[in-house]
């Protein structure tokens, strides 16, 4: 069992020593997440990348050491490890040596709770570790060097290499059935969406860095209970969750995983199911975490992972979360330089939250009419149709007629025209 762990970044640029520093200050975060205790984070500089251990040979050796002083399980590396550089490191420390893309999928596989993102986290495992599967019989290749050579040990090397290819053959089946399930899944999603659609309720996604307060926003706006922890990853699976606006017209809310900087592009396209729910959404709730040091980069890195979806020229709504929790004026004054227009909230107390429903409003505010009908009792269908499709504030009677107020979606306010009392 891992539990105590050496964190590592290299970088090669004395520009990069500022990200680097806080890249690794996130590593831990998720390291912390996966229940292992960092002993020590060590942040390296070099001259030029080397193709063994990224570092030199002494800057490794002098790593490992640090390692077995601290009685460390593992030595996890920022940087994304070679197959080959990965078995060289554990080698050298004789110790489990991984990088950030298995962090990741660890705490993806942990998470993980609907068929769904299960199927996702096995295609990604997989194939991630089809490169690494060597490194897995590396010790039938040295019990071989110490049988004595010979035929003997060519013998032992044909075993490794049988057992390599089998467990080949079968990475490729668990990724091929893995790929075939998830094509099922998400043809019942679009079967699922087209129902959604065809009720013409419009869609926001929260978007947003992970720990950012996506899940608690959800949480208040909806009454729904999404865990909603202070850790990076606390869900994975989209949520979707009905509400009304302030004009009373319905909105969908879906909450999506959030994002990291250098998240593996094997994970961006294994879980492209269920961020498509931002590429689809009419408009984006993209939430910052106000106290964040790095709010810079951590809103450009959902910016670009949005683009990257399909999703980058989607209206926002930019919010800044937690504000309630930045005291210095002027570092609200920068906030609001930064980002001109973004509104101020806090999730957790309600703080802004009407600013936040009315603006949504606002962006859909041409797809919805308020409208007054008067329609015969014999059509009952539309006054049925107005409950289920639209938002209804009032009905009353008169005669054979049956008065209706309702705020009515574009989509249908063609066919209720005739009976509208005050035509458009």
């Amino acid at each position: 069992m891992i539990e105590r762990a050496l964190l590592v970044r290299f970088y090669f640029d004395v520009h990069d020593a500022e990200e680097s520093e806080s890249l690794l200050e996130e590593l831990a975060e998720l390291v912390k997440t996966l229940g292992v205790e960092v002993v020590e984070s060590v942040l390296s500089r070099g001259r030029e990348i080397h193709r063994k251990f990224l570092c030199g040979s002494g800057k490794a050796e002098e790593l490992v050491a640090i390692a077995k002083a601290h009685e460390c399980d593992v030595i996890i590396i920022d940087n994304g490890l070679a197959p080959s550089q990965q078995r060289e490191w554990e080698k050298l420390a004789d110790l489990c040596v991984i990088d950030r893309e298995e962090v990741i999928l660890d705490i993806f596989a942990k998470r993980a709770q609907t068929k769904e993102a299960r199927l996702q986290v096995e295609l990604a495992r997989m194939q991630y570790a089809l490169p690494r599967l060597a490194r897995m019989w590396g010790h039938l290749d040295r019990e071989s060097a110490g049988s004595g050579g010979g035929a003997g040990g060519g013998a032992s090397r044909g075993m490794g290499e049988k057992q390599i290819e089998v467990d080949r053959r079968l990475a490729y089946q668990i990724i091929d059935r893995a790929k075939r399930e998830i094509d099922i899944v998400r043809k019942q999603r679009k079967t699922q969406r087209k129902e959604r659609e065809k009720h013409e309720t419009q869609h926001a996604a929260i978007v947003g860095y992970t720990n950012a307060g996506k899940s608690t926003l959800l949480n208040i706006l909806s009454g729904a209970d999404v865990m909603a922890k202070d850790m990076l990853f606390a869900t994975l699976d989209t949520t979707t969750r009905r509400i009304e606006l302030p004009d009373g017209q319905p909105l969908l809310i879906t909450d999506t995983v959030g994002f990291v900087r250098n998240l593996p592009h094997r994970l961006v396209e294994a879980f492209k199911a269920t961020l498509e729910e931002a590429a689809l959404a009419d408009f984006l709730i993209h939430v910052l975490d106000a106290t964040a040091p790095e709010i810079d980069r951590f809103h450009d890195t959902t910016l670009e992972v949005l683009a990257e979806l399909g999703a980058g020229d989607k209206e926002i709504i930019t919010v800044l979360n937690k504000i309630d929790r930045v005291t210095d004026p002027f570092a609200r004054i920068a906030l609001e330089k930064k980002f001109p227009g973004a509104l101020h909230i806090s999730a957790i107390s309600g703080l802004g939250l009407e600013d936040l429903l009315t603006t949504c409003a606002e962006v859909l505010a041409h797809r919805v009419h308020r409208k007054d009908y008067r329609i015969p009792q014999n059509r009952a269908d539309l006054v049925s149709l107005l409950h289920r499709e639209a938002k209804v504030l009032s009905t009353g009677y008169e005669g054979d007629d049956i008065l209706v107020t309702a705020v009515v979606p574009a989509a249908i306010a063609g066919r209720l025209e005739a009976f509208a009392t005050i035509p458009t």
